[in-house]
């Protein structure tokens, strides 16, 4: 089923593989700007950036309240390391992997045009396209999906080290994604299971112990979801139901 799995999603990475490239390049060149990422015996690891990068915008929107408005640059630019942890899960990711890093990249690309998250959304509710297929509404509606799949992936992978990788996995994903996504998705997504990383894979991936490893996932835990929670009052804000 691996291989059925691998060409269902060959031509979207076709699609998005130059948004892809794109996003991946500006990463690494903020990265080495910044000096995000050492080698294993330095401080820094890919997920405690992340982590980092989120407690940043989460302070931010602690401190301003709920008509802060968030501007893109910064959501993107945290957005844009998150790949990374998307791109460690390996093949039965990839789907997400593509669609969020293209949605990222789309609104990277915006951010000079419309400034803030409260912009997208104002823009599209007057012209009544928050919904339609391309909309930046609709594609800060999948980033958002995609914070909260790592999110829960994370939650389910600390909740007892017997857990294995699959399982917190299987979860995460019929609780955030599953029930937006089509048959023929969920479907190629549970087949694609099966070539998740093991445990000690993945840790080994991120270059993290068990101990350090939950660290820093529970600190993107409590660091996103202030900033899921955020977006989510973007759109309920305006009267916009949260199932699509």
């Amino acid at each position: 089923m691996i291989p059925r799995f691998q060409s269902l999603f060959f031509r979207s990475e076709r699609t998005y593989g130059e948004n892809s490239r794109k996003l991946v390049t500006r990463t690494r060149v903020s990265m080495d700007e910044e000096d995000s990422f050492e080698d294993a015996s330095g401080e820094s690891t890919p997920l405690s950036a992340v982590a980092d990068a989120f407690e940043e915008l989460s302070a931010m929107v602690k401190s301003k309240g709920c008509n802060f408005d968030l501007r893109l640059k910064p959501f993107c630019d945290a957005c844009s390391l998150v790949s990374v942890l998307f791109n460690s899960l390996g093949i039965a990711f990839k789907f997400a992997e593509l669609e969020y890093v293209s949605k990222v990249s789309d609104l990277a690309d915006a951010s000079k045009g419309y400034g803030t998250l409260n912009n997208i959304l104002d823009f599209d509710v007057k012209h009544d396209t928050v919904r339609i297929q391309g909309s930046l509404s609709r594609k800060l509606r999948r980033v958002r999906q995609g914070l909260d799949l790592i999110r829960a992936l994370f939650q389910n992978f600390l909740s007892s080290r017997d857990c294995c990788l699959r399982e917190a996995a299987s979860i995460a994903y019929a609780k955030t994604c599953a029930p937006y996504h089509t048959w023929a998705v969920r479907t190629a997504v549970s087949a694609g299971m099966y070539a998740l990383p093991t445990r000690e894979q993945l840790l080994l991936r991120l270059n993290e112990s068990d101990e350090s490893a939950e660290k820093e996932m529970q600190r993107y835990i409590d660091a996103s979801l202030p900033i899921i929670q955020y977006i989510d009052k973007l759109y309920t804000s305006r009267n916009i139901n949260l199932d699509w």
